[in-house]
């Protein structure tokens, strides 16, 4: 079976307007390729090219240069046939706040060329497989941050696109409505559905994705299963820290060097005198080693967001 996207050297360069002004190279002759039926995780920092990469994937910016292929068909010169066969989930929905659940859901079919004697059984199968059975006469707008994605999701369902594309689906969710998400993303691979996720959470990938892309400045740093990406970092020695903060609190830091006794200074030192909680050795998370390849840190990724973890913490 052939993959579900086959990505070869694509590029694209935004020129700048002004004179003098060098051009931008937002993706920089990436290549890779998804299987049919896998949760794929493209992962990075903001700028990085995650959104320019899935724009070009799904026919909203054309590529500079480089080959592409999605579903088998040709990214040049059959975009509107892929249009047609792919699911998209924007980072901010796309729905309309007047139509009501059901209503949204049956537009999208009309949009996607669903016969009409199909749209309210695939509504009502989908509102029940999505739990949204109760609102399905309520207007988009009157739903509850959870429902607005859930409902999204499944409006990108509705022409039953073997791929979809997610980008960022449980921003701003608390931790019920993201777990809930969760499942449902799951499910969608137990369905045979191929998934492209992009997400700032990487506990979230971790649980989810079967392989994940990290890419940084526009080109592809690692590329493997979370296992593999781990792998990558256990000559390191992770320290995790615990001491009583400068307010009487408690603060929590991790530090890491190939010798473990030059961590573990380097970690009291940090506490400059304050008394030491805890000191643990642990394993590489994929957040250890995402912050290895991007040098961005939990606290400056989560706060691009905007928000706390969903999942572990308040949202």
């Amino acid at each position: 079976m052939s993959n579900a996207i086959e990505v070869e050297r694509l590029t694209k360069v935004y020129e700048q307007g002004q004179r003098g002004t060098k051009p931008v190279v937002a993706v920089d002759h990436v290549s890779f390729q998804v299987q049919p039926g896998e949760i794929f995780g493209f992962l990075g920092p903001n700028g990085a090219g995650k959104t320019t990469t899935i724009r070009m994937l799904t026919g909203l910016t054309q590529p500079t240069s480089g080959r592409a292929s999605i579903l088998g068909f040709d990214l040049f010169r059959d975009v509107t046939r892929i249009k047609k066969q792919i699911g998209v989930v924007p980072e901010r929905s796309n729905l309309y706040d007047e139509l009501t659940a059901c209503g949204n859901l049956e537009f999208s079919m009309q949009l996607y060329g669903v016969p009409r004697a199909e749209w309210r059984p695939r509504a009502g199968e989908l509102l029940e497989h999505f739990r949204l059975n109760e609102k399905h006469n309520v207007p988009f707008a009157k739903l509850s941050r959870g429902m607005k994605r859930a409902l999204t999701i499944a409006a990108a369902l509705a022409h039953r696109p073997p791929l979809i594309f997610l980008d960022e689906p449980t921003t701003g969710l608390d931790v019920m409505n993201a777990r809930s998400l969760r499942k449902m993303i799951a499910g969608l691979r137990d369905q045979g559905v191929t998934v492209f996720l992009t997400t700032h959470y990487m506990e979230e990938a971790e649980r989810l994705c079967d392989r994940i892309a990290i890419i940084v400045q526009g080109q592809i740093v690692a590329l493997d299963t979370v296992e593999g990406l781990k792998k990558t970092a256990q000559n390191t020695n992770i320290i995790e820290i615990t001491f009583e903060s400068e307010t009487g609190g408690v603060e929590t830091r991790r530090f890491e060097d190939r010798d473990v006794a030059k961590a573990v200074q380097t970690g009291l030192a940090q506490a400059k005198g304050r008394r030491l909680l805890a000191l643990n050795t642990i394993r590489p998370t994929l957040e250890d080693v995402f912050v290895r390849l991007t040098g961005l840190d939990r606290e400056i990724m989560l706060a691009e967001k905007g928000g706390k973890e969903p999942g572990n913490a308040g949202g």
